[in-house]
């Protein structure tokens, strides 16, 4: 992404608001014309059927990514009296000044070992007295400085593993993924490099080929950790080339990083059971379908559970005929062998970069008297896609629906795509002429031009020569920060963005020409491919979006019913600009969590902020100012009979925000 609301246009927008008179106050009509209010309600059923949310051991509060609390000493009715108990400065701001501004502050941290443990973007792992936010340790793996990486500098969290047969030094061990592609284990009492894992601590993780650059692959999220086998995937540059790195999935035994298996979610050699989606001439060569997003872990059924992505490149697939499963799929691997127990695909034949890009939320849900082990998963597209754990089929109904067609030449696009009958998108997918959005005239006519030029009719349009909006853009609808679920109420909460990329794609021998053109905007070879391929944010020359706000909202779902519980706005423009705040969304990055207080807390938007809002209707009670923007997800713990929440605010580089590298600490008075 590259630059969002730019400071110059919101000023331009306060500077306005005297002369807009009638027209403006429709306007700030629209930021909440995707607002539903309801009421979420608790559900009568036994204590031990909701029992989640004890500790923060994990990325997502568990390996099942839940991302709720059993804790309630922070209430509605006394969230407003949150202040500040610590503030930590991991020191990158004024150390690492040139590599900050090529970072993503996204981490998590979790609670092990009574220390608050996480990583930074440049892969320190730091431990926190939880009480004080006092340094206990820091471990440096002194990653590759000069790798630009394609996708920043990010770490979004650590793992760890307690082993149940032994006590000694590295029995309790932290795992983590780096940017320079090693899996290390540290000791969590200490930092220390565990020397039986791998050579001296780390395992490098090969690639496979050679890397156009040291950039290109690299591992960003968490590690899943199922008994004594830890299981990492990758994060590769997108839309460079055809023949990419593969995106296996990897698992390595976690005492002494000794490989244990991968998985390859593009079928290489016969008698792979989803060959028949690969329908080109011989094996595919295409690489990615990677799962760069956090994965899920059911112990019982001995499952883990992968978010994969789009083949390589992103945006034609004329050299990969059919459906291409298991790209774009939530898929269920045995965690003893990495064998496909099921599969379910989100988006057939990808060019869309329609990745799916957040961690499986592993639930279960009352329905009928009884309850239903679920998958839920939430897209860029909007969607959320509810399964059986078991099988892998609808637990909410999903059907194909037709969807256009015509694409550039030797595209072969799928004539269908699924589509959740009980949850309509929580996102707009389709803009038309009369949608452009601007603030004056020019601006609005300006947005106007650019999707009549385009071939614009709704979402999997494909991406064409002529240009084509993309809504949900390829940041989503929903993204990595993904969900939280409220067991207590059947209820899951997400945030979502609402913009538009404008995709345009263009003969393969016209990419200097392009380059030279659009210097300011991504271009990109798609190397072996046909096409080159053009993409930059739909704005208008006052730097606002051409779609209609809000750009960014917050949604509750039943996922008994599907039913959209409330759905209201998230963000202002407090922080891009003098003046009042306007409440017209903004993109968010960073995902929720719940707290049987009943409340949700997030950072998530442009704004300096973290937010709590009643879980029950959606109402925001509480605002937390923070050093820059907490584009990552927060967590919660108690200490000594104490609830504090906690988030890493540390801004995002490719949003343009002010940065810092700051964790601060929220709890109520004592």
């Amino acid at each position: 992404m590259k630059k969002l609301l730019i400071i110059s246009a919101v000023v331009v927008l306060i500077g306005l608001m005297p002369f807009l008179g009638g027209s403006m106050i429709w306007y700030l009509g629209g930021a909440h014309g995707l607002d539903i209010d309801g009421v979420a309600t608790k559900i009568d059923r036994p204590q031990s059927t909701i029992d989640v949310g004890g500790d923060w051991r994990s990325y997502g509060a568990d390996v099942g990514g839940h991302r709720f609390s059993s804790l309630a000493e922070i209430t509605p009715e006394n969230v407003k009296s949150l202040e500040v108990a610590w503030d930590y400065s991991t020191g990158d701001l004024a150390a690492r000044p040139d590599l900050i501004r090529h970072s993503a502050t996204e981490g998590t941290p979790i609670l092990v070992e009574d220390s608050l443990i996480f990583c930074t973007p440049f892969n320190e792992v730091i431990a926190l007295n939880p009480g004080t936010g006092s340094e206990r340790w820091r471990f440096d793996p002194e990653i590759d400085p000069e790798q630009r990486p394609a996708n920043n500098y990010v770490c979004r969290g650590v793992s760890h593993w307690e082993d149940p047969l032994d006590q000694g030094p590295c029995s309790s061990r932290i795992l983590m993924g780096t940017n320079d592609a090693r899996l290390l284990a540290i000791d969590a009492k200490s930092g220390a490099r565990c020397e039986d894992f791998g050579t001296n601590g780390e395992v490098r993780i090969d690639p496979g080929m050679e890397l156009w650059w040291p950039g290109e692959f690299q591992i960003t999220s968490p590690p899943a950790i199922a008994g004594d086998t830890v299981i990492v995937g990758s994060a590769i540059s997108d839309n460079a080339r055809v023949a990419a790195p593969a995106g296996s999935v990897r698992a390595f035994d976690v005492r002494t990083g000794a490989p244990k298996w991968d998985f390859d979610p593009i079928p290489r050699g016969p008698g792979n059971s989803v060959r028949g989606d690969w329908q080109g001439p011989g094996d595919p060569v295409e690489g990615h379908a990677n799962v760069w997003a956090p994965m899920s872990v059911d112990i019982e059924r001995g499952l883990v559970f992968l978010p994969t992505t789009s083949p390589s490149p992103d945006f034609y697939g004329g050299l990969r005929p059919g459906d291409n499963r298991h790209a774009n799929s939530v898929v269920a691997l045995n965690i003893d062998n990495g064998e496909v127990v099921w599969s379910f695909q989100t988006v057939h034949h990808d060019v869309w970069d329609y990745d799916v890009p957040a961690q499986p939320g592993l639930y279960s849900v009352w329905k009928d008297g009884d309850l239903h082990d679920v998958v839920a998963q939430v897209t860029k597209t909007g969607f959320v896609f509810v399964l059986d754990r078991e099988t892998g089929k609808p637990f909410l109904p999903v059907e194909e629906r037709a969807v256009p067609q015509g694409a550039v030449e030797g595209e072969p696009l799928s004539p269908t795509q699924p589509f959740p009958v009980a949850t309509p998108q929580l996102v707009p997918d389709t803009v038309s002429p009369d949608d452009a959005f601007g603030i004056t005239w020019f601006d609005k006519r300006q947005c106007r031009k650019l999707i009549e030029a385009s071939r614009s009719e709704g979402i999997f349009t494909p991406p064409s020569e002529q240009g084509t909006p993309l809504l949900p853009f390829t940041g989503g609808g929903a993204n990595w920060g993904g969900a939280a679920f409220d067991p207590s109420r059947n209820l899951l909460v997400v945030n979502m963005s609402n913009m538009a990329h404008h995709v345009q794609l263009f003969p393969a021998d016209e990419l200097g020409n392009m380059r030279e053109v659009f210097h300011d905007q991504e271009v990109a070879p798609q190397e072996g491919a046909p096409f080159g391929m053009k993409r930059n944010l739909a704005m208008s020359p006052l730097g606002l979006p051409c779609t209609p706000p809000p750009w960014g909202i917050i949604a509750g779902v039943d996922l008994e019913s599907g039913k959209i519980v409330w759905r209201k706005t998230i963000g202002t423009t407090k922080d891009l600009a003098v003046g009042p705040g306007l409440k017209l969304g903004t993109p968010s990055l960073g995902g929720p969590i719940i707290t049987a207080g009943g409340l949700i807390f997030i950072g998530a938007t442009m704004e300096h902020e973290i937010r709590a809002f009643d879980v029950a209707d959606g109402t925001e009670l509480w605002r937390g100012r923070l050093p820059a923007p907490g584009n990552a997800t927060p967590m919660t713990y108690e200490w000594n009979g104490r609830q504090y929440v906690v988030i890493y605010s540390g801004g995002y580089a490719r949003l343009d925000t002010v940065l810092s590298d700051r964790l601060i600490a929220f709890a109520l008075p004592r």
